[in-house]
């Protein structure tokens, strides 16, 4: 590794320049181009370092690392340096300095390097420069929901005879019933929404559980009954990229507790044993779906709700079904 000193020198040296007879615009061109020629020695010589036993790579990594540490200190010192000579001011400037007198200057000289170099060359720099896991996660649960919400008004304004059959169908089996559809919002909480507005309707007042309190009891529910839950999610088909049946069954609850991931079967079957609940699920595309008999009781307390397979077009989606009002003269 003797070699990677003398290739670093080399490119502070070989483009070190009179600064004096620079402009600042040709200055600041030239120490953009010598970090870039540090960057891409350093991959130069990180390749060099990945040949040879697991041992010597190792050796050989933590040797390019201090070097590439060294060069870019001693790289950054000259272009400080140079800078100084420009007049912009270090952010270690005497505290003697007047306060209008500081203003004055052309701005924070560890700034500005920040500024051309842009993401260091070192990695400890580098990891520093990046955003926290949490973060990509919540970005991207953002995108998805504000996507999911424009597909949805855009099939809202495409009515389809599909979607038409299927209410017809369901009014017919509701109507005589003297039920109809209390409308839930199609943001991926419909099922739990559903739940919990029949849950309000019951109690004549608020729910005793938010949607996402349900989330979490049926996420809950299925960890401690994970034998119940686990064949779902054995599959020959699925790639061991995608994990075990386990890690993929882990990964479906905390999406399940934590996601706007729509509810489907799974989660109700959980939730009806949570509640223990009568619940009955009416449909205009398929045959109604009753579960939990050994909850219904005879004071009518069955959770009712309605599953639409051509609602929006962006896949399943559930509403609440509640007693026609009465409507008095």
């Amino acid at each position: 590794m003797a070699d990677s000193n003398t290739s670093g020198d080399n490119v502070s040296e070989e483009t070190s320049l009179d600064a004096s007879h620079e402009t600042v615009d040709e200055m600041l061109a030239r120490h953009r181009q010598e970090i870039k020629q540090l960057q891409n020695k350093e991959t130069e010589l990180k390749k060099a370092a990945a040949k040879g036993s697991k041992a010597e790579q190792k050796a050989k990594k933590k040797q390019v690392e201090e070097d590439i540490s060294k060069l870019s200190t001693k790289l950054k010192e000259k272009q400080l340096k140079e800078l100084g000579s420009q007049g912009f001011s270090s952010g270690s400037s005497s505290k003697s300095i007047a306060k209008d007198e500081t203003s004055e200057k052309k701005g924070d000289m560890d700034t500005l390097v920040r500024a051309i170099a842009g993401v260091s060359v070192t990695t400890a720099q580098q990891e520093h420069s990046k955003p926290s896991k949490s973060v990509k996660r919540r970005e991207k649960r953002a995108k998805e929901e504000a996507d999911r919400e424009q597909r949805i008004k855009e099939e809202q304004s495409n009515v389809t005879s599909d979607r038409m059959i299927e209410n017809q169908k369901l009014e017919k089996k509701l109507k005589p019933l003297g039920l109809t559809i209390s409308e839930i919002k199609p943001d991926g909480h419909c099922l739990y929404r559903a739940v919990e507005n029949q849950l309000a309707t019951r109690s004549g007042g608020a729910s005793p559980y938010s949607y996402q309190k349900l989330r979490e009891m049926a996420a809950s529910y299925m960890r401690e009954h994970k034998p119940d839950f686990l064949p779902f999610f054995s599959s020959e088909a699925v790639s061991e990229s995608e994990g075990s049946a386990e890690e993929r069954f882990e990964k479906y609850c905390i999406e399940v507790e934590s996601t706007a991931a729509w509810g489907g079967q799974l989660e109700l079957g959980a939730l009806t044993h949570c509640l223990r609940k009568h619940i009955m699920v009416f449909s205009g595309s398929f045959p109604d779906v009753v579960m939990g008999k050994e909850y219904k009781s005879s004071d009518d307390s069955s959770l009712m709700l309605s599953y639409h397979r051509h609602a929006f077009g962006l896949g399943e989606h559930y509403n609440s079904v509640v007693p026609i009002p009465n409507i008095t003269g």
